[in-house]
């Protein structure tokens, strides 16, 4: 009912919380100018209100809605007091939040304070650092250039002396040559002076030895024009001399002759039987010369079982399918005794093929011959000759013979061309003629980067061709496994030599190996293998390690890049010369 005398007895003023907006004042209070009024509990004291309440309370009393307003004041009393107490509640939290939030605050700030003396002492630290490897070049370059300062003047006090013992030894030198040549002078004068006194002595000598040799020469000439003179003439007048003379001559020429020619042929036929023609680089088969140097090399191979034409070549499962049925199907021609089947193995270089030629050789029980085509052109006129010894010397082998021809499309090039000479377009028909047919005592085997440029009767001759492709990414894994053993692994085992390698995993590193090896040929594999062992034999501690390993390949992936791009350069740069030829025959008229 405070309402009614105009003030709220009962009401709290909420507190005042910093940060928070201060709550206005109960209605009907003097705001801020009585902040300096001296306080009184009747200061509130509205009389009016008095007399209004007194009044209201009259009308109250006469009415008949009196107990409901008087509820109705209590209510609305009540909705403010729980109001109030809300308000006072809600002004309690934010303080509790308020709180918090300074509590967080000042935990960010110490953080960021410790973060930030954190970072001071780490910039100290490295400046510290700095400083002190700074000090210590310092020192190093004043120590450097003391030593070059010391270093230098020794070289100055060295080409001092060096210059004082080259003045002294100049100066001796001089003063030698002057005592030389004033003794030689000396002896000149001397010697003129002997002379000039006995020169009527000395022409006297000179004319007797003169007039005494005259007289000896002529007297030899006397005697030997005596001598041979009635030699002669007793020679021609007995007739059975003359007779025995020309007999003994005649047959002396024939002797010559048959001698001669009797060496010929016993070369040639020691040259087919026991000799290596000259066009011949390499082979397995034994000769005499071969058994007398190597006796224990020939031992061994004589007694050597038979190896299997695939051992330690590396080819894809289609490909190897391929070669092990042509090893078998040669090694039952040579037991059979029947016709070898000519071959033609192409592909890019370092792909296997000279490597599978001895291999399918020695598999079969054959022979094996090795010519290169590059021999031949320089051979000129003799190309001919040494052609067919090479074919009469395949024809002796007891065992058969497997000859195998790299780099044929050296001189078996098409005979049309105007790049081929006579020489060697002869030197080609012998071979096309001594190859004409089938032959149970030697098989061909060719091998080209080219074989497009073959002559047409070369091709007809083949009877199967093969193909050497670049190891895919399986073939390449199995390479680098068996380089990596051959070359680090069983050298590092055996403890011969010095050579050690790191612990890491070996497998996976040859798995990623053959991976970035894409497009190498195994013969490019097998150097990486080699470049290894050299890195551990370059090393310190003859260790081989995983990054010098990592190295080396990156070396050989941009080597191998360089090569490429050569390669497709000359490709392109063949590729305008052949246009430009094209171009010409066709303004010339002439057939390309």
């Amino acid at each position: 009912m405070s309402w009614l005398f105009g003030y709220n007895k009962g009401q709290q003023v909420p507190p005042q919380v910093p940060g928070l907006p201060v709550p206005p004042p109960p209605p009907g209070g003097d705001g801020d100018g009585d902040k300096n009024k001296p306080k009184d509990k009747w200061s509130n004291f509205d009389p009016t209100g008095l007399e209004r309440a007194a009044k209201a309370a009259r009308e109250l009393d006469q009415s008949r809605h009196a107990k409901e307003a008087l509820n109705l004041a209590k209510m609305q009393e009540e909705t403010l007091h729980l109001e109030q107490q809300s308000k006072i509640k809600e002004y309690e939290a934010a303080v509790e939040q308020l709180k918090n939030e300074q509590i967080r605050i000042q935990g960010d700030e110490r953080r960021k304070t410790l973060n930030e003396e954190t970072k001071q002492n780490q910039a100290r630290a490295q400046y510290q650092d700095k400083l002190a490897r700074q000090r210590y070049e310092d020192q190093l370059r004043q120590q450097q250039q003391l030593n070059e300062e010391n270093l230098r003047k020794q070289e100055e006090s060295v080409q001092k002396q060096e210059s004082m013992r080259r003045a002294t030894v100049e100066h001796e030198m001089e003063l030698r040559h002057k005592n030389e040549m004033l003794r030689i002078e000396a002896e000149a004068r001397a010697r003129a002076k002997v002379e000039r006194e006995n020169a009527d002595i000395i022409r006297e000598q000179i004319r007797l030895k003169a007039a005494e040799h005259r007289q000896t020469v002529l007297e030899s000439i006397k005697t030997a024009r005596t001598v041979f003179g009635e030699g002669f003439r007793a020679f021609v007048s007995d007739w059975d001399k003359v007779t025995a003379t020309a007999a003994g001559l005649t047959l002396l020429a024939v002797g010559v002759y048959s001698a001669k020619n009797a060496t010929g042929v016993a070369g040639r036929y020691i040259e087919a039987r026991l000799g290596k023609p000259s066009l011949v680089r390499d082979t397995s088969r034994i000769t005499a010369l071969e058994a007398v140097k190597h006796p224990i090399k020939v031992s061994k191979r004589l007694f050597s079982q038979v190896q299997d034409a695939l051992e330690g070549v590396v080819l894809s499962p289609t490909l190897e399918g391929r070669v092990r049925d042509i090893a078998i199907a040669t090694r039952n021609t040579k037991k059979n005794k029947g016709l070898y089947r000519n071959i033609l193995m192409y592909g890019p270089p370092g792909t296997g093929k000279t490597l599978f030629a001895k291999k399918l050789a020695m598999h079969s029980g054959m022979d094996y011959a090795i010519m290169t085509g590059g021999d031949v052109a320089p051979m000129g006129r003799e190309g001919v000759t040494a052609m067919h010894k090479v074919f009469d010397w395949a024809n002796t082998s007891k065992h058969g013979l497997l000859l195998f021809v790299d780099k044929a499309d050296a001189f078996l090039r098409k005979r049309a061309t105007e790049k081929i000479s006579e020489d060697l377009r002869a030197t080609l028909n012998a071979f096309l003629y001594r190859t004409g047919e089938q032959s149970h005592k030697f098989m061909l085997v060719l091998a080209s980067n080219q074989p497009e440029q073959f002559d047409w009767a070369i091709n007809d001759r083949i009877d199967e061709i093969v193909n050497f492709d670049l190891p895919g990414l399986e073939e390449r894994e199995r390479l680098v496994q068996l380089y990596f053993d051959k070359y680090v692994l069983k050298p590092a085992s055996e403890g011969k030599q010095r050579l050690k390698v790191a612990q890491f995993d070996y497998g996976k590193k040859c798995s990623e190996l053959a991976k970035l090896t894409e497009g190498m040929s195994g013969r490019e594999i097998s150097k990486l293998g080699v470049a290894w062992q050299a890195a551990a034999y370059a090393s310190e501690d003859g260790i081989l390690t995983e990054a010098m390993i990592d190295a080396r390949v990156a070396d050989a992936i941009r080597q191998h890049n360089q090569k490429m791009e050569w390669l497709k350069a000359e490709g392109k740069e063949g590729d305008k010369v052949a246009n430009k030829s094209t171009l010409q025959h066709l303004l010339e008229g002439t057939p390309v």
